[in-house]
């Protein structure tokens, strides 16, 4: 038996289609791509495009937006907003009330304290990154 979909219309009329995921209930749009041993809190979204890793942890109404990707082990704390086309490396952590701006990068391991503002197309690296 399939989980019914949830729907959300916005302002501009586009429909986006939801389902609950299995560990934390949280809402995964169709086309995102969630792990099946991530937790995804209840009032979190999952948009689509997004992908999400093994064993990471989304917290309360969090927002993953398109394309955005949160590697394994990552965790996202409460309230914080990953902005389009983001990546959250392997083991992060970006505490709660955080912004990540569109098109950003924040490295393996990194560490971003809770109520931090990171702009569009910033580079944080983290100290588990390979440097190049």
């Amino acid at each position: 038996m399939s989980t019914p979909a949830e729907v959300v219309e916005t302002d501009t009329g586009t429909i986006t289609r939801y389902r609950r995921h299995p560990l934390g209930r949280g809402l995964v749009a169709s086309g995102a791509t969630v792990d099946p041993t991530a937790h995804i809190e209840r009032t979190a979204y999952i948009e689509p495009g997004a992908v999400v890793g093994r064993g990471a942890w989304i917290g309360a109404t969090a927002w993953i937006d398109r394309d955005a990707t949160i590697g394994a082990a990552a965790v996202i704390g409460a309230n914080v907003h990953i902005g389009q086309n983001s990546h959250v490396g392997h083991g992060a952590r970006v505490g709660g009330h955080s912004r990540i701006g569109a098109n950003s990068r924040i490295g393996n391991g990194a560490n971003i304290p809770g109520d931090s503002q990171i702009e569009a197309f910033a580079d944080i690296p983290g100290p588990g990154d390979i440097p190049a």
